[in-house]
């Protein structure tokens, strides 16, 4: 079953906002096993969220409409969906009740707006609002004689993922009839470039290709490096993990040592793993010109005051000449510091 993501909202598009929630929905449907091939953003328009809309259900069995369910004037995701259904909006007592009684729960003037939210196309299925004031909603539409559905969900993060998981993941998979799981490998490489990558790897995409699954993708990553991902879909995790297995043992096999990790491991991890099984005793990283600018405190990968193989570290100005070199400006970091900076709020220093 196909289930793609609409996400609304002018701010999104302005940059204003970032859209996490298509990541997390998207996220949460690879993992249950649901294919999701297209995810699009739109602005708070009536004549064109309904236009896409239109659009996206002309492949897809399913969409997701993410925002626009507030008690404002251009919040109109009800009034596009009512409109692809070709049905009009109806007023639910049920849920008017709901938001008066959040509202006088709190003791807060309730803007008479608000009761937008209780406009329901006619046919929809209410998900009950238990975080918010809006209430999501379930909709069928039949599109050539085909039965589809659009759920509608707050653009608010914790309200979208209460509906998502409580209301809307278990509706998809009643209606797919089967459950699936999609697992996704990531190896992390540097020292080679996309385009070099690719080309070493050519026959295994090719083998891939020919058989549709699984299925390899390269994300450069500036820093992190170049991610090579596998991604199998099957009944089960234990499934799709054995048929990932000779395709990474292949990768490896073509790409070596250039492999650092796989998944959520960074450089820094690795490095610092790395140096945990040689010896437990402490040591000191001297940062050259690839770790400038303290990266490795700064980023968070390295907790100073409980790492033992780290001994500390010094931020500094790059020189005139390009080689790192103290200034007057320093910032220093590791367990000495740390002590350092208790003593000193001790008034020990």
């Amino acid at each position: 079953m196909r289930c793609d993501v609409v996400a609304i909202g002018t701010e999104l598009l302005l940059g204003q906002i970032v859209d996490t929630n298509s990541a997390y929905i998207g996220e949460q449907l690879a993992a249950h096993g649901l294919d999701s091939l297209l995810q699009v953003k739109v602005g708070d328009n009536l004549a064109r969220i309904e236009s896409v809309l239109r659009g996206v259900l002309a492949d897809a069995d399913a969409v997701i409409v993410c925002g626009g369910l507030g008690p404002t004037h251009d919040d109109l995701t009800r009034e596009a969906v009512a409109a692809v259904m070709r049905v009009s909006l109806v007023h639910d007592e049920s849920i008017a009740t709901v938001i008066r009684d959040m509202f006088a729960v709190r003791s807060r003037p309730m803007a008479d707006n608000n009761l937008r939210q209780a406009l329901v196309p006619c046919g929809a299925t209410i998900i009950p609002q238990t975080r918010g004031t809006a209430p999501g909603l379930i909709c069928p539409v039949v599109v050539d004689g085909v039965d589809k559905v659009v759920y509608a969900i707050p653009g608010v993060p914790h309200e979208m993922k209460d509906m998502l998981e409580r209301a809307v993941l278990p509706d998809l998979h009643r209606r797919a009839g089967r459950t699936a799981v999609i697992v996704s490998r990531t190896l992390r490489t540097w020292g080679e470039s996309e385009s070099g990558l690719n080309q070493r790897l050519d026959p295994v995409i090719a083998s891939l290709d020919a058989a549709g699954s699984p299925t390899l993708a390269f994300l450069a990553s500036g820093w992190e490096g170049m991610k090579v991902r596998l991604t199998a879909k099957a009944d089960t995790a234990g499934a799709a993990a054995r048929m990932l297995a000779p395709v990474e043992a292949r990768v490896r096999e073509i790409v070596g040592d250039q492999v650092f990790g796989v998944d959520d491991d960074t450089m820094e991890s690795v490095v610092l793993e790395l140096l945990r099984q040689r010896d437990h005793q402490r040591r000191r990283c001297q940062r050259g010109v690839p770790w400038r600018g303290g990266e490795l405190c700064e980023r968070g990968e390295v907790r100073p005051a409980r790492c033992r193989s780290w001994s500390g570290g010094e931020r500094t100005r790059r020189a005139a000449d390009g080689r790192g070199r103290p200034s007057g400006s320093r910032l220093s970091c590791g367990p000495r510091a740390h002590r350092g900076g208790r003593a000193h709020r001790a008034g020990r220093r």
